[in-house]
């Protein structure tokens, strides 16, 4: 017997280990019959740990990952880590810190060896994570980005770009992180919104005495770098004195005043003071008019010899605070305003980054980009939800060179060579260099490797085809690749998607996976973003330990509405888990009546209309849940079989059975457990990708040593045509009286104890012989004394409703105290209008609506919605009561 109660940590536990020991989560590059079907799983940092976006994403690819291994395919889900650069790096410099050492103390060579005994030790704890949110990866073939195999790739492809003119070294504005002392992507930088200040300095005109030009700026620091004043061409104000200079202030250096269509005649003053080394829109104007950069700041963001010597070697803010005060004391400060701005820090380092002119290697995106949007616009990649296309579209048509280098130790190391005399020498190997360089020269000279290492995006954008072999030409790549689909967030299309579709092209000559379903973020129950700030973070481990793996599983997949955010809760879970203890006692109650699984049982063969219609809705939802997974309609998916299971199975079904399996009809006895064993069994299929370790852990108690495999190597149901059209159509029938008499009684507050007569008016013959044949279950179900056609009018005070063709009545004289019942619903009603108008009034502020957050309108707008149902529901009751 199953136990009472369902055990979910115990189980989870043991099941996992099983799947593994049983390596049904293989792939089999040989199972030439089976067609391929692949996910690349999005690497998560190797010093990371599961947060709720991971849950949902990894929950998503599993669920389509074990759909399709029950589709017959043969399934790889290439695992793997990231070694996450700057984010590791990080974590052994702080365990350094603890003995009083830096990096520097131990030398590169030394530091790298350190990072790697971190990474055997204490790197990866996320892929264990994984596997207790049930994650069905081929686990022995994970990858990291830093072994040998993925460090060939990594190496080829540079040097292969950099032959083709694709990498090059070039000084560029780059985000400069003073504290980390390394470039970083855009993905690094976190954009934090403040009240600053904006200085309005006056520069003096040359030549013209008492003429100045105010230039607004929230850094006046930068000032020291400043080559140029920008107004727009159409700006009458400035027309004047386009092509003469200014002085500027501190420096001494004359800057022109230029024409340029950047400045804003609306914004500010309409002149733009222009620092071309110091703010990526400053370098275009300068480029545009051939300003000269002049970088100011040095790689700790101080003052450098670039600037008046009293400045040298100043912190960039003591510097502002000491620039501020001496425009001032000049009478060169116009004023001072209160400036709402983002301001970029750097999320590791946690200080302001700086755009820094310096020289690193860049990728020719531009050329790059070309193939993946053909690729897009072809239909040979796909985004779901479609929308996301046009974001794709908008990044890539505007791409800019990608700075790959960073100026840290762990990671792949540049493989360039420098010689005396500056000239570079890119080659997979220092031998490789050598000989190069050898030839070039004529005789052997002294190299120095590139000390940079390449940006984790670089690595990471060849993954779904290194973690296959390549360069080598394997089975496993000609099998796998391209991939199906790739699941992932919104916020690295650019930094990781599109750079996958470069890089995939031009290693394979084909885009690297069909389809790329953007998933929305997870928020709270209320619609805010989650951050440890904000103290509203939800650990998914924390629910797993709470709930169990498949409640959590179950509400990210019934949540997941294409486009729509995630608003997570811990209620939402803990109702799910009731899912899995409902579905946990219907297995219970079908095993008490003997409910056991027949191997030579047929769905098509049942007779009784009840058992003709459970296995034709049984049918019908597998077909839509296989549906909806396929268009990537989790929500739709888990819905179908939520409905089906809770509803159509457990609450109808299984309590129209209870006669059956009580009567003295042994052959309908027998076909009706038959069939309870089937559906229980079609269910279990359907919801295990879902919810795999319920499912798995009924499958092997309910089928005992008769199963031949595991749930999760099991066929998806496929029952054949078995949908009878009579029987679906006499049994929703007899659901829907139900359902409306049930109704009524809440609404009208009947008793529960109180056992009504009803009445039938205008049913075809067909619907009174249909009640007739389903009396004994309707009056169970529905707490009826009676059941009873009729032709005439209802008799005063009788509550009716319709269901199908006919009129139900309800006598409900002498049953319920109607003015006191009148009464209730006035009072009810009353309090809902009340919160109407309140909700409608905010809504209809446009005061509230301009600065409420979006989550908070949203919240409001449901809330309203929610009220306006209540109160129609109430309307009705109140109607049907003004009717007795």
């Amino acid at each position: 017997m199953l136990d009472k109660t369902y055990n979910a940590a115990e189980v989870e536990q043991k099941l996992y280990a099983r799947w593994e020991e049983s390596g049904v989560f293989a792939c089999n590059p040989k199972a030439d019959g089976k067609k391929p079907y692949t996910i690349m799983m999005p690497p998560p940092n190797v010093t990371g740990t599961l947060h709720m976006g991971h849950a949902l994403t990894f929950t998503l690819q599993d669920a389509l990952i074990r759909f399709y291994r029950m589709q017959g395919r043969d399934v790889l889900w290439q695992p793997g880590t990231d070694h996450a650069g700057i984010a590791t790096q990080m974590v052994v410099e702080r365990n350094l810190e603890k003995e009083g050492k830096t990096r520097h103390d131990l030398g590169r060579e030394k530091f790298i060896e350190k990072v790697w005994e971190w990474k055997a030790q204490s790197g990866g704890a996320i892929i264990n994570q994984l596997r207790r949110l049930g994650a069905s990866a081929d686990w022995p073939r994970e990858r990291f980005t830093m072994d040998d195999g993925l460090s060939v790739a990594v190496r080829k492809i540079f040097v292969d770009l950099h032959r083709k003119g694709l990498i090059y070294r070039d000084k560029r504005l780059v985000n400069w992180d003073p504290k980390l002392h390394t470039a970083i992507s855009d993905l690094e930088v976190d954009q934090r919104e403040t009240v600053g200040k904006m200085w309005y300095f006056r520069y003096p005109v040359e030549g013209q005495e008492g003429v100045t030009v105010t230039v607004g700026t929230t850094r006046p620091e930068t000032m020291l770098g400043d080559t140029g004043i920008a107004v727009h061409p159409d700006d009458d104000r400035y027309s004047a004195l386009v092509g003469k200079h200014v002085v500027l202030p501190i420096v001494g250096r004359r800057i022109p005043i230029v024409a340029d269509e950047y400045a804003d005649p609306e914004k500010g003053s309409g002149a733009v003071k222009i620092t071309p080394a110091h703010d990526f829109n400053d370098l275009e104007v300068g480029r545009r008019n051939g300003l000269e950069m002049i970088n100011v700041l040095d790689r700790d963001a101080r003052i450098n010899e670039n600037a008046p010597e009293a400045y040298v070697g100043l912190d960039r803010f003591e510097a502002r605070e000491k620039i501020v005060a001496e425009f001032e004391a000049q009478g060169l400060l116009e004023k001072v305003e209160e400036n709402p701005m983002t301001v970029p820090y750097g999320d590791r380092s946690g200080v302001v980054i700086e755009p820094w002119l310096t020289d690193q290697w860049f990728v020719d995106a531009k050329t790059l980009a070309q193939e993946p949007i053909k690729a897009v616009e072809e239909g040979r990649t796909r985004f779901v939800p479609k929308q996301w296309e046009k974001t794709f579209f908008e990044w890539m048509r505007n791409i800019q060179p990608w700075c790959v280098s960073r100026q840290i130790w762990w990671g792949h190391q540049v493989p360039a060579w420098f010689a005396p005399d500056g000239e570079i020498f890119v080659e997979e190997t220092e031998a490789e260099a050598v000989a190069a360089a050898e030839k070039h020269y004529g005789r052997a000279v002294a190299l120095t490797r590139d000390t940079d290492v390449l940006d984790t995006w670089f690595s990471s954008a060849l993954w779904p085809f290194s973690t296959l072999g390549w360069p080598e030409e394997t089975d496993e790549l000609k099998r796998y690749y391209p991939t199906d689909v790739l699941v992932t967030g919104f916020d690295i299309i650019f930094f990781w998607v599109a750079r996958m579709m470069m890089f995939g092209h031009y290693g394979m000559q084909e885009v690297p996976f069909k389809d790329v379903y953007i998933h929305a973020l997870v928020r709270d129950e209320h619609g805010q973003k989650m951050s440890k700030s904000k103290g509203n973070v939800i650990d998914p481990l924390t629910l797993i330990d709470e709930y169990g793996a498949d409640a959590l599983r179950f509400t990210l997949v019934a949540m997941a509405a294409q486009g729509r955010d995630i608003k997570m809760s811990e209620q939402r879970v803990a109702g799910y888990r009731n899912f899995c203890t409902k579905i946990w006692n219907a297995a219970r109650f079908c095993e008490m009546n003997e409910c056991r699984p027949d191997p030579a049982f047929q769905p098509a063969g049942v007779t009784s209309t009840l058992n003709r219609w459970i296995v034709g809705k049984a049918a019908e939802t597998a077909s839509a849940v296989a549906k909806a997974v396929e268009e990537y309609k989790f929500n739709e998916a888990a819905q179908a079989a939520y409905g089906f299971t809770w509803n159509t199975f457990c609450d109808w079904f299984l309590e129209f059975a209870k006669p059956v399996f009580h009567g003295e009809d042994e052959t309908a006895k027998a076909e009706t457990r038959a069939t309870a064993a089937w559906v229980l069994d079609q269910i279990l299929v359907m919801l295990h990708p879902f919810m795999p370790y319920l499912t798995e852990e009924l499958w092997g108690q309910i089928g005992g040593d008769a199963r031949q495999t595991m749930l999760a190597q099991h066929h998806w149901t496929d029952a054949g045509d078995v949908a009878d059209a009579a029987a679906a159509e006499e049994m929703d029938w007899v659901v829907e009286l139900i359902s409306s008499v049930r109704s009524v009684r809440s609404e009208m507050n009947v008793p529960p104890g109180a056992r009504l007569a009803l009445q039938l008016k205008d049913g075809s013959a067909e619907t009174v012989a249909r009640m007739e044949r389903h009396a004994a279950l309707i009056k169970t179900l529905a707490r009826l004394d009676s059941l009873e056609a009729v032709s005439e009018a209802p008799a005063k005070g009788a509550a009716q409703t319709v269901v199908g063709e006919a009129t139900v009545i309800l006598p409900l004289a002498g049953v319920i105290d109607v003015d006191q019942e009148k009464a209730r619903l006035e009072k009810e009603l009353k309090k809902v209008e009340g919160e109407i108008s309140k909700l409608s009034g905010k809504l209809g502020n446009e005061k509230f609506l301009a600065k409420a957050p979006a989550e908070v309108v949203a919240e409001q707008r449901e809330r309203l919605a929610d009220a306006e149902g209540t109160r129609d529901k109430l309307r009705d009751a109140y109607d049907r009561l003004a009717a007795l």
